[in-house]
Parts: C-alpha cells; structure tokens; sequence
C-alpha cells in the first residue's frame, strides 16, 4: 500500500489538539492499515520518530433525513506517539 494513501488527514478538534502538546497526533487513516503501515507512513511523509501507534475503529452510525435512512461513513483514526524532540505542525501540512 502507497505510504501517501495510508494517512488521510488530520483530524483537528479541541481535544486533538490537547493531545498535540503531549507529542500525541491523531489522523484518519485507510482502514486496510495495519500499526506497522501507519508507522512508516508517517515517519516517511513528516520526517519524525514514531514511538508508538494506537488504533480506533469508529462504527458506521445510523442517521436519517426526512424519509431517507442511511449510514455515517465507518472512519479509522490513529492516535501517533511520536519521540521525545519531535514535532508535526499540522496546520502547515
């Protein structure tokens, strides 16, 4: 899988953005992806060190408008731990 498919986009939200001062970034990523593949993907595409890599798998919710009934699209996020002296400025991304 291409490492510039695997990362999606950033997601940015209040709560991201708590996490991102303690080195913590979330992104929403291909849902093929495996921890390893997110990973690589990211040291290759920022240029930093990964320390660590939490997966979650949000369910497809449903919804509905007016008569019509479906589904909210299922999303994957990674939660990236990166080393010690690394940083991503993901509004510059």
């Amino acid at each position: 899988m291409d490492k510039y498919r695997i990362i999606k986009r950033p997601i940015v939200s209040e709560k991201t953005t708590k996490l991102a001062e303690e080195r913590k970034y979330t992104f929403e990523v291909d849902k093929r992806a495996n921890k390893i593949q997110i990973k690589e993907a990211v040291e290759t595409i920022f240029g930093v060190k990964v320390e660590k890599v939490n997966v979650i798998n949000g369910k497809a919710k449903p919804k509905r408008v007016g008569q019509y009934s479906g589904l909210t699209a299922a999303v994957t996020k990674a939660i990236v731990t990166l080393a010690e002296g690394n940083s991503i400025d993901i509004y510059e991304v």
